[in-house]
């Protein structure tokens, strides 16, 4: 399990430093063109809007492995410890079962839910059969001589950060529940920022 931690964090820290170096060197070298020479990228902007969906869906998951997204938790800490325990559990349980019906709700008609043909591989499924391409995204020339591509990037492409991104965040997840259980980690949530901020500056507010 820790080997496979590693590998998956390796890869979340990667993937995020690429998302983050693209979309500050396409932005800058779009606005020197822009302004500088009169002139641009027309796929700029749906090239750097797909790198952020990138970047928001990756980080959905690395956040829940450092602890960082943001929750209340004034009332569950009033809980007795086993209470408070189950709650935590609760919460992560909830977190892989959103991450399961986002990528499938195929299973869901066994409980009498008709959502058959949802979901996230699906729809990814769907467009990679189509191949139907992005608006404004192209391949360069070369590429389209050299491997005989359509003109447009395959939608498909962009999309495929649904599955992954959701498949990562369920098994974060995942791993912060098995975690809560074992009494290694609190919660999924970093609720404290608030207090750590009050205690960092407790002298400048007495003045």
């Amino acid at each position: 399990m820790q080997r496979v931690d590693n590998w998956v964090t390796r890869f979340e820290e990667t993937v995020l430093a690429l998302l983050l170096a693209a979309m500050t060197i396409v932005s800058f070298t779009q606005v020197v063109a822009r302004y500088g020479f009169n002139t641009g990228w027309g796929g700029a902007l749906e090239f750097t809007r797909i790198l952020f969906a990138w970047l928001i869906l990756f980080g959905m998951s690395y956040g829940v492995k450092i602890g960082s997204h943001l929750g209340v938790d004034a009332f569950i800490r009033l809980l007795p410890q086993k209470a408070f325990r189950a709650t935590a559990v609760f919460g992560a349980f909830c977190g892989i079962l959103y991450a399961v019906i986002l990528l499938s709700s195929d299973w869901l008609v066994v409980l009498g839910i008709s959502e058959k043909g949802g979901g996230a591989i699906d729809y990814w499924t769907r467009m990679y059969k189509v191949g139907i391409g992005l608006d404004d995204l192209r391949y360069p020339e070369f590429i389209q001589e050299t491997f005989g591509t359509k003109e447009r990037v395959q939608r498909w492409i962009a999309y495929l950060i649904l599955p992954v991104g959701l498949a990562l965040f369920g098994f974060r997840c995942l791993q912060a529940m098995i975690a809560i259980i074992k009494g290694e980690r609190e919660t999924m949530i970093a609720a404290h920022e608030a207090e750590d901020l009050v205690a960092e500056h407790k002298d400048e507010l007495k003045d």
